[in-house]
Parts: structure tokens; C-alpha cells; sequence
């Protein structure tokens, strides 16, 4: 899961997007003091034994 946290004028806005692509595409348009952040799950894992 990518995030993207906007802070713009004392307000906070976060966008969650499903795949890399999108989010960047997203994140090129959004004006203000923006973070792109990639979200892993330790469940997302496997775990072998």
C-alpha cells in the first residue's frame, strides 16, 4: 500500500492508493508539503519454517 500525506495550510490530508503507479501519478499533482510512503505489513509475509 502506498500513502501519500499532504500538509497544506495547517490542514493534513492522507490518500492511500493500491499500487506504486498510481500514487507517484497522484503525487506529481498535489500542491503543499507532500510525503510519499510505501506501507508493508509484517503479514504480508510468508513465513517459512
Amino acid at each position: 500500500m502506498w500513502v501519500i500525506t499532504v500538509y497544506l495550510e495547517k490542514n493534513i490530508q492522507m490518500f492511500e492508493f493500491d499500487n506504486q503507479e498510481e500514487a507517484r501519478a497522484t503525487y506529481k499533482s498535489i500542491k503543499g508539503c507532500k510525503f510519499l510512503s510505501e506501507v508493508i505489513y509484517y503479514n504480508d509475509f510468508d513465513i517459512v519454517e
